[in-house]
């Protein structure tokens, strides 16, 4: 699909890139195939209309940075990872939020895309701090942030509204000197 695209960075089965509006029935396809893994958690769009009205503020924005994890074999995007919320000046902080797709759950893929987006947030993004906010029942999503060396920091009630209630959030954060090298 994607075979000759060039990667942001790369790992042994993943490499990631920026959102393109080429991407939108792609991305609108999987989502629609996920439906059951994301929601109540996540509802990213599922039309094309809407895939691009996203995929541009994730483009043009400079408070965000999306990212495409792209299986390397084949190129089919296997989840995203987008940085909203980028402070600069004395924070240097941005919000994580993610998501796998279904055919590529459970496969470590996300693990190690979202490894890459950790590194270059702190390498070419230049920041030094990195939050994800879950909703404490998001068992897989926890055990992602876990894996990828986030630590728990605390405990945020009613902090996103999300699927037309208030939603309870628990504090992931990793800084630039956690990574392990």
């Amino acid at each position: 699909m994607h075979g000759t695209t060039e990667y942001l960075a790369e790992g042994p089965r993943v490499g990631i890139r920026h959102y393109t509006h080429e991407d939108g029935a792609e991305f609108t396809a999987r989502v629609r195939e996920s439906k059951q893994l994301h929601q109540p958690w996540l509802f990213p769009p599922t039309s094309t209309a809407a895939y691009s009205s996203y995929a541009g503020r994730l483009i043009e924005d400079p408070t965000k940075a999306g990212f495409l994890v792209c299986e390397k074999d084949g190129g089919g995007i296997a989840g995203f990872i987008n940085v909203n919320n980028i402070v600069e000046g004395a924070f240097l902080c941005g919000a994580l939020g993610y998501g796998a797709f279904a055919h590529a759950a459970g496969r470590g893929l996300m693990s190690e895309g979202l490894d890459l987006v950790v590194r270059y947030a702190f390498g070419r993004l230049g920041l030094h701090r990195l939050e994800i906010n879950v909703q404490p029942g998001n068992a897989a999503s926890i055990a992602l942030a876990r894996r990828c060396g986030f630590r728990l920091e605390g405990f945020s009630p009613e902090f996103l509204y999300i699927d037309g209630a208030w939603r309870d959030h628990e504090r992931w954060a990793i800084t630039a000197d956690m990574i392990r090298t």
